[in-house]
């Protein structure tokens, strides 16, 4: 593999929407997450309680395109249970779920939103735009949550959801694993399970503002140093990630994975937002890929938040990343 970096994505500083985006929620975002970065962090029953208001807010913004056909799944492998949903439009699959037997690929998507809120069903709309082009399927994930699941709850159940796609008859090179967030952790986490227990690789990784280092070290320096992200707050989410991390060791080796020359790394698009907290974290992912031998396309988009791909409606770089996603699809189904 190439151990080169191909740096792109669009330069400037962003449209003219975004940029009012972004001002719009720093004006009335942002107070509130500073009293949440000084205050307790919530409690488990009151993170309940709101969670399934957030869901429904973030599944309102990000739309599931027409056609988009969903079917849920419940299964248990190897002493555990793997929940999710498949993902496919009507008219490439008659109705049906993907089979392994037609030789088409499948995206394994892993949403993000700091083990602690989102669901396959708040993903749908990105899942769906990010397979409707390429004629694909996919199986989105329904992993533990915290609090009431605590680390590494949540990296059990995606190698578990993996090897249970390698069981339905799904060859590796039949599968994209894509994450965002929190899900670009675990995504992470999964190659490093796959080679130390000498399971053959996914063919392709695509994550979106990916979570590298769960402590949020790398995010709360890059607050200090002056990178004011319109969504996310370093200090309030560093406090809400405890609650699913809880005492683990930050050294741990699935806390801050860490890739090796002597591992199978399938080829990867790294896609993250300039004014984000966690591009620290993208950048680190990055140069670790290419430090262990792997090929990574790393992608800035200027004047963007926090998994920015989810929300077409609000600025046309959302649409113009999913699309640049659907080019790197495309390419490892070629």
């Amino acid at each position: 593999m190439s151990d080169t970096e191909v740096a792109s994505g669009p330069t400037g500083p962003g449209s003219v929407r975004a940029r009012t985006l972004n001002a719009y929620v720093w004006r009335t975002a942002r107070p509130m997450m500073g009293v949440a970065a000084r205050t307790p962090v919530v409690g488990p029953a009151a993170l309940t309680m709101v969670r399934p208001a957030l869901n429904t807010s973030l599944s309102a913004i990000s739309p599931v395109p027409r056609g988009t056909r969903t079917t849920p799944v419940r299964a248990r492998h190897r002493g555990g249970q793997v929940r999710g949903e498949w993902v496919h439009q009507a008219e490439r699959f008659g109705g049906r779920i993907p089979d392994p037997s037609d030789g088409r690929s499948i995206l394994y998507y892993l949403h993000g939103s700091g083990y602690l809120i989102c669901s396959p069903r708040t993903h749908r709309g990105l899942v769906a735009r990010l397979t409707r082009r390429a004629g694909i399927g996919a199986f989105s994930l329904d992993y533990r949550l915290g609090p009431r699941h605590r680390f590494p709850a949540g990296g059990d159940d995606a190698v578990r959801g993996y090897r249970w796609l390698l069981q339905q008859g799904f060859a590796p090179e039949q599968i994209i694993v894509a994450g965002d967030s929190a899900g670009g952790h675990l995504a992470q986490d999964l190659i490093a399970a796959n080679h130390g227990d000498g399971v053959p690789q996914p063919r392709a990784m695509l994550l979106f503002s990916p979570l590298y280092d769960p402590t949020f070290d790398i995010a709360c320096a890059l607050e200090r140093s002056g990178v004011r992200d319109p969504h996310i707050d370093a200090a309030a989410a560093r406090r809400l990630l405890r609650l699913y991390t809880g005492d683990a060791d930050p050294d741990h080796p699935r806390m801050r994975v860490q890739l090796t020359p002597d591992m199978a790394l399938p080829d990867t698009l790294i896609q993250y937002g300039a004014r984000e907290v966690m591009a620290g974290d993208a950048r680190a992912i990055h140069a670790n890929l290419l430090a262990a031998g792997g090929t990574s396309t790393l992608q800035q988009w200027p004047g963007q938040g926090h998994v920015f791909q989810m929300f077409p409606y609000f600025t046309p770089e959302s649409r113009k990343a999913v699309r640049e996603a659907k080019d790197f699809i495309d390419t490892q189904l070629a």
